[in-house]
């Protein structure tokens, strides 16, 4: 826990991740008064506004935005705040930065966080000014936090971290994902290590294949600009996925702290078997999504999105199937897919059991049964489940599948959204659920040659209809054909 008075400053406080997710998780925060006393917030943008006018935005975006607006709870929460004008690019602004937070204490400021709520183009301006003013390693115990994508590419991952790093030093760097912040995804740790009936059979010798879904239902809600240059890859298996991969693949760690974890998390990612450019078709799908329908509803494809370029190829859908090779994982496959206007919302980790050894019902009508699995949705449920057989009731021998379900949460529990858990963090000065460079660096290093590959590959590209499940031509990946990509969790 770092002691003492924190101001918290958000880069691009009117910008749509702000408004989307940061504003409503802090409001959160205040509500369950979770926030300490002494926290202030400095809302740093361009537009040409002064408290009231902030004040008025904030209103509007949260009363849209949040489950349970309450009048009481939004103007202590407003009390937090104040605005401060300012450009990115602009050397004064920072300067007036570092006077108004100077102004709140008696001393200089030692505790406080920025929150680089904006485009992944500017943390590089941002970090160099911060730098030039004082806001950095040379004074006080301040903290940075970056959002994802941490780069395009290895190449330029290597260089913004060699731009923090002249700033900030590494324990002062938070690179949040909020996946990390979902319970079922923290619940892992512990389904694995404080259960002694599972982790005896969390290997090769028992686990036929395990599959990471992230699927959306929604388009690129009008980032065009963003979401066009990097593509499906970029924007969530880079991350997201690769952050559930290791999760699932880790050793023990010998503690639950913060540098033990990331160690055993590098380990997996360090042992994930590289893939040759001959072997990218082998190991990798891209598609985008046309014209279709979702709820009933059409929606347009992803070439006649506003901003979009003509004749694009960045790829809204793709699936990955990678092996670790270690003592644990060797020869099991793990098969990765995201994409949007899929035809659910959901998100899950289902890890398919080998069949019997032995066929005892080869001679009764259930001469094919079905394989066990555990399943672990992440949204927009909550829950872990074992799939068993049973056998029906009657006189003859048919099975079907029981789901065993330890949903952790009761009815009257409200859940934690992840930005919730992840701020709360970064306020106390927890790590323990962020990211370290290395990770981001061997992440990288396994989807580089694909994107390499891709980039050259300009003038064709897989489609699928808004509103399923994606191309039937992703399931060239699967190693055996009774291995089908898992929709329900």
């Amino acid at each position: 826990m770092i002691e003492g008075a924190c101001h918290f400053v958000v880069f691009g406080a009117t910008g749509n991740l702000a408004s989307n997710k940061l504003l409503p998780a802090l409001y959160h925060l205040e509500q369950a008064e979770r926030l300490p006393d002494d926290l202030t917030f400095f809302a740093f943008a361009r537009r040409d506004w002064n408290n009231d006018a902030w004040n008025a935005h904030m209103r509007e975006v949260l009363e849209k935005k949040i489950r349970h607006f309450d009048e009481g709870v939004f103007t202590r929460f407003a009390a937090r705040f104040s605005y401060i004008r300012g450009d990115l690019n602009d050397p004064d602004s920072y300067r007036t930065l570092a006077y108004q937070l100077g102004q709140t204490e008696v001393t200089k400021p030692s505790n406080t966080i920025f929150y680089l709520a904006i485009k992944p183009t500017e943390f590089s301006e941002v970090i160099r000014n911060l730098g030039a003013v004082g806001l950095s390693k040379e004074k006080g115990n301040h903290r940075i936090v970056i959002e994802k994508p941490f780069g395009d590419d290895l190449e330029s991952a290597l260089l913004l971290n060699e731009r923090l790093h002249q700033y900030f030093n590494e324990d002062q760097i938070y690179r949040i994902d909020h996946y990390m912040g979902k319970e079922t995804v923290q619940n892992l740790v512990v389904f694995r290590f404080a259960n002694l009936m599972i982790e005896p059979l969390w290997n090769r010798n028992f686990i036929d294949h395990v599959q990471i879904t992230v699927a959306e239902e929604i388009g690129i809600e009008g980032r065009a600009d963003y979401y066009d240059k990097a593509g499906a890859l970029r924007d969530m298996l880079q991350n997201h996925l690769m952050q559930l991969l290791t999760l699932v693949a880790m050793e023990p760690p010998p503690a639950l702290e913060a540098d033990a974890i990331r160690d055993e998390k590098v380990k997996v990612l360090r042992s994930i078997r590289p893939i040759s450019r001959r072997a990218i078709h082998a190991h990798a799908f891209r598609a985008q999504y046309g014209p279709g329908y979702i709820h009933g509803v059409p929606v347009p494809g992803y070439q006649d999105e506003p901003g979009v370029e003509r004749h694009s190829v960045t790829e809204t859908y793709v699936s990955a199937k990678l092996y670790i090779d270690n003592w644990r994982w060797r020869g099991v496959p793990f098969y990765l897919r995201t994409g949007k206007r899929m035809a659910k919302q959901v998100s899950g980790i289902a890890l398919r059991f080998r069949h019997p050894p032995q066929q005892l019902f080869r001679e009764t009508p259930i001469e094919d049964i079905d394989p066990n699995w555990i399943l672990l949705s992440i949204q927009p449920t909550e829950t872990i489940k074992a799939e068993l057989q049973v056998r029906l009731p009657g006189l003859e021998m048919r099975t079907r599948t029981a789901q065993l379900n330890a949903s952790y949460r009761a009815s009257d529990e409200a859940p934690l959204d992840a930005y919730e858990a992840l701020l709360l963090d970064v306020i106390e000065g927890d790590r323990t659920l962020f990211i370290r460079f290395d990770e981001v660096e061997w992440a990288w290093r396994v989807v580089d040659p694909i994107l390499k590959y891709w980039a050259q590959e300009r003038d064709f590209i897989h489609s699928y209809p808004a509103g399923t499940w994606g191309s039937d031509e992703s399931c060239r990946l699967f190693d055996s054909e009774d291995q089908t990509w898992r929709n329900e969790f």
